[in-house]
């Protein structure tokens, strides 16, 4: 894994990008679809101090990071 400073994915801590880099490890090594992923965004999401995980630009950079070409709005 990486050094966790070096992660970012728009969350406003360091322990919120490692945990949706968290959700990035596994969703590649379990060849997850955009939707999956999402859904595992949306139940970090209800975790209060990872409210932002659904924000547009973590989605964004999440999707990006993950290289998916299917549609981004699900």
């Amino acid at each position: 894994m990486q050094d966790t400073k070096e992660i970012y994915y728009g969350m406003f801590t360091d322990a919120g990008n490692a945990a949706v880099h968290a959700i990035v490890e596994y969703a590649q090594a379990s060849s997850l679809t955009w939707l999956e992923v999402y859904q595992e965004l949306c139940r970090l999401a209800e975790v209060k101090v990872f409210a932002e995980a659904t924000d547009t630009m973590v989605r964004e950079m999440v999707y990006d990071a993950m290289k998916f070409e299917s549609d981004f709005y699900v």
